[in-house]
């Protein structure tokens, strides 16, 4: 497990997000239930969902295009990104430029056990079964990775996809989690008002979803995150005119 592909691909003079400095392994403790786990939302070049698992001191990610669904029936593509710090665990806010720029939303947190003897096994194996105890996620899933030779007996090298599965049980549902509980678990917004607490100025070019789905979605989060600021702005000159007239002059 290493942060090395994390840090190349980020500029922390720049981004927001952990640099990692920070890390534990509890991979040798009895209790697996402390293993956190998490989901970002992401509205970056196109909008997906990053699955985040504690192991051996870091975040194992895969990202799922789709977003993860509660209905067994649904395979929802997954693929396995580089390894993530603790940290991110609850990141939360807006990367103005560089990789992964974009909206972060923390969209469920919790805890997950695994449902095998040994999660390196398993994850080279290609098959990892698990159970989330989220907000939002919960129960039994599986985690297969795709690709496999006709024999069965290796995976090809480079394939990075797996298919994320929720076995069905007392939590699946045909409900579509993504849109019945689309906000954020941490700060109880949406898109725009992440946008909208930060500090920095609004995209007006070079902004990361630059066409298809993803840019329409971004430029309604824009426009709504702008209504959202001037409509502060204005609650505060009207609470304070006297200082506001004072900057005037």
């Amino acid at each position: 497990m290493s942060l090395d592909e994390y840090r190349r691909k980020r500029d922390f003079t720049k981004s927001p997000e952990p640099s990692g400095e920070s890390t534990r392994d509890r991979s040798n403790e009895p209790d697996a239930d402390g293993r956190v786990f998490c989901v970002q939302k992401h509205l970056a070049s196109q909008l997906h969902y990053d699955l985040r698992l504690e192991h051996r001191g870091v975040l194992l990610s895969w990202a799922i295009p789709k977003g993860p669904s509660i209905n067994s029936r649904d395979k929802r593509l997954a693929v396995h990104v580089e390894d993530h710090p603790i940290d991110y665990r609850k990141f939360e806010g807006v990367i103005h430029e560089g990789y992964g720029a974009g909206i972060i939303m923390l969209w469920d947190t919790g805890t997950w056990t695994p449902d095998v003897n040994d999660v390196d096994d398993a994850l080279k194996e290609g098959t990892l079964r698990l159970t989330l105890h989220g907000t939002k996620l919960k129960g039994s899933w599986v985690l297969i990775k795709t690709g496999w030779s006709q024999s069965r007996k290796s995976l090809t090298r480079k394939n990075n996809s797996w298919l994320l599965i929720k076995n069905s049980d007392e939590w699946s549902s045909t409900i579509d989690i993504t849109t019945s509980a689309p906000l954020s678990i941490e700060s109880l917004g949406k898109f725009e008002d992440i946008l909208a607490a930060d500090s920095r100025k609004l995209w007006t070019s070079n902004r990361p979803a630059k066409s298809g789905s993803a840019k329409e979605l971004l430029d309604e989060t824009i426009t709504r995150a702008e209504t959202i600021r001037a409509s502060r702005t204005a609650a505060a000159q009207t609470k304070n005119p006297s200082q506001n007239q004072n900057e005037e002059n």
